[in-house]
């Protein structure tokens, strides 16, 4: 039982380490990517950002479902059998 836990608590870390990193580098390669974009094309810069702000929220709200995953299999896991 305590070895089942650990584990559930080692998975829980990797689901949202691995989920910020994702998160970070998508979001910063985009922001690289609107830079150029509006440098290139400046009078095209306030469409670009719109669409970037929106990107951002849901590169955003996808690492927040797999940290409400996580917190799911923390707090009230359905695989560990109450004993």
């Amino acid at each position: 039982m305590e070895n089942i836990l650990g584990l559930v608590a080692l998975a829980c870390g990797v689901i949202i380490g691995l989920g910020a990193i994702g998160a970070c580098i998508g979001i910063g390669l985009m922001g690289g990517k609107y830079l150029e974009a509006s440098a290139r094309q400046p009078e095209l810069m306030n469409e670009l950002q719109t669409k970037m702000f929106l990107l951002a929220g849901l590169i955003d709200a996808a690492f927040l479902i797999g940290v409400g995953i996580a917190m799911l299999f923390a707090f009230a896991n359905p695989f560990v059998i109450a004993a």
